[in-house]
């Protein structure tokens, strides 16, 4: 039940698209494997941060609380979750710009990183990036209001992180396999993704801000 539970944010997580484009953009620079690598590794680094720090405070309201205080904190983190969600979706809808993407100048100046500071970039977008956030926090909800326990929770926490960026892990991989193939077809999925950027974000803020108010509106009426 829990993997059904997660399966709607690893897909949200995985589908935001200015993550897969930055990828995309860093891979066609100088040693763009390395920075790639370097970007997407500073990125899950501070997911598991968000996972150890959070996973610890649902913890500790369970045991202060009980299991019905946490199922309550549960469900109205989900709800605060899908209502911010909704808005991303009017606001993509109304045009308007995405928080979530970097300043122009930062995405201007993408080619003239160094690894280390791609590290960087990655681990700080991931930790300014309100729709990761929600995703990651929902995530962290789901796994304990299944109650697992010890390995067992770890291991699935691991899973959504890496899971959810699957779709940035893709075309590294892509490029190591098949580097002199890639880069028509990698440049082909940049263009398809920037303009069909605000729409994918429509749909994917609106789909998975509806699961997220259901299931926190279900939780704290006891449904």
């Amino acid at each position: 039940m829990v993997l059904v539970n997660l399966l709607p944010l690893i897909i949200g997580a995985a589908l935001l698209p200015v993550w897969i484009i930055m990828t995309l953009f860093l891979l066609r620079t100088e040693h763009g494997v390395r920075k790639a690598l370097a970007f997407v590794v500073g990125a899950i680094a501070v997911r598991l941060v968000q996972g150890i720090l959070f996973g610890y405070v649902f913890g500790a309201s369970a045991t202060a609380e009980g299991e019905e205080g946490s199922s309550l904190i549960v469900a109205t983190l989900l709800l605060v979750v899908g209502i911010l969600l909704l808005v991303s979706a009017f606001k993509s809808w109304r045009k308007e710009e995405d928080p979530d993407a970097p300043p122009p100048k930062w995405m201007a100046r993408f080619d003239q990183l160094s690894t280390l500071h791609a590290l960087g970039m990655g681990a700080l977008l991931m930790a300014v990036s309100i729709k990761q956030w929600v995703f990651t926090l929902s995530a962290i909800a789901v796994i304990e209001e299944a109650q697992l326990m010890g390995a067992a929770a770890i291991a699935t926490y691991l899973g959504f992180v890496l899971a959810a960026q699957s779709l940035m892990v893709a075309p590294i991989i892509f490029c190591m396999v098949a580097p002199t193939k890639s880069a028509s077809a990698l440049d082909t999925l940049q263009g398809w993704l920037e303009r069909n950027n605000r729409t994918i974000l429509l749909w994917v803020s609106l789909i998975f801000g509806l699961w997220s108010s259901w299931k926190g509106i279900a939780g704290l009426m006891g449904w």
